[in-house]
């Protein structure tokens, strides 16, 4: 007999808005907190947005990146990233790596002298390692690197305002954009209150989980209009309770497999892209619960008009297509 893992029953019946108020209050203290939290304790802005000068070292020698990070350590140059270049075309023994260093108490590129220090720090664990080449960011360039992802997040979320408004109503398009805002000002939040790292990969990964979490929601949207057009005379805070039941074992088993990957990379992955898969995990988790509680609860505030029948425009693209076919 075939045995299958389920981690939610076939049949839920669970009342998802039985406190609606509490659940969207808290949502909203949430996002005021983080709020106020990144106006007050700022962001721990990386090497992309405060400036700072990437070295680019070759060496013989296979890279250690923890020993380089632990003899630049000393120096106290503030936030340093190193990372291995791998490039196909490169000799068998053809190491490269990029180290990357914030502005110093101000200044648009570090010294020479300072990149002496760093040279003779490194020959201490690879005295074949060799400075091939030396780029300073200044802050007018991270300046603009902090509006280019301010407007990128902007854009994505115009982008998906439109297309669940066209693909569903107004009030859908409401509730699915206001729970991506409180998906990532709560994220913002908490990076801004532990003071993690904020750079461009950061940044990624925001859109990833505008992303991650518009799917979610715009499932669980699929389906109530298909049980608007089922329960047509039943109060709609049901047939949403409904809905999310129906779609609960596809968001546990969805957000569960993903979890299992990202903790495993958060656990092993190393400094490097710890950030990154941080908040991916908490996007994660937060848009999950902002699915339901957030964009679901936006919806049933606004009310949907039962008297009109929902329209699939994918339906009647793909019927209009078959008509000019078969013509």
């Amino acid at each position: 007999m075939a045995f299958r893992l389920k981690l939610v029953p076939d049949h839920t019946t669970f009342d998802f808005f039985k406190h609606q108020w509490a659940t969207f209050g808290f949502s909203v203290v949430l996002v005021v907190a983080s709020v106020i939290i990144s106006l007050v304790m700022g962001l721990n802005f990386g090497i992309d947005f405060k400036g700072g000068t990437t070295i680019r070292t070759e060496s013989t020698t296979p890279l250690d990146i923890a020993s380089y990070r632990g003899v630049l350590q000393p120096l106290n140059m503030g936030d340093v990233a190193i990372t291995e270049v791998f490039d196909p075309n490169f000799r068998e023994d053809q190491h490269v790596a990029s180290i990357r260093v914030q502005a110093q108490d101000g200044d648009e590129a570090i010294t020479p002298e300072v990149i002496g220090q760093i040279e003779a720090a490194l020959k201490t664990v690879d005295p074949e390692v060799k400075f091939i080449s030396t780029e300073s960011v200044g802050p007018k360039v991270s300046g603009e690197l902090i509006w280019t992802a301010i407007w990128s997040i902007l854009g994505a979320t115009a982008a998906i305002l439109i297309y669940v408004w066209l693909r569903f109503e107004w009030q859908f398009a409401v509730g699915a954009v206001a729970a991506l805002v409180h998906d990532v000002t709560v994220t913002v939040g908490i990076f801004s209150l532990f003071q993690i790292k904020f750079d461009l990969t950061i940044i990624a990964a925001l859109l990833t989980i505008l992303g991650y979490s518009i799917n979610d929601t715009v499932v669980v949207f699929d389906r109530l209009r298909e049980n608007l057009i089922k329960y047509k005379t039943m109060p709609l805070r049901d047939v949403m309770n409904i809905s999310v039941n129906e779609t609960l074992a596809r968001t546990v088993m969805t957000s569960g497999t993903t979890l299992i990957a990202l903790i495993a990379l958060l656990i092993l992955g190393g400094d490097v892209i710890r950030g990154f898969v941080f908040a991916m995990t908490w996007g994660v988790v937060v848009g999950t619960y902002s699915s339901v509680y957030v964009a679901k609860n936006i919806v049933l505030f606004l009310g949907v008009d039962r008297d009109k029948k929902p329209v699939d425009p994918s339906a009647k693209f793909f019927t209009e297509g078959a008509a000019d076919a078969d013509n």
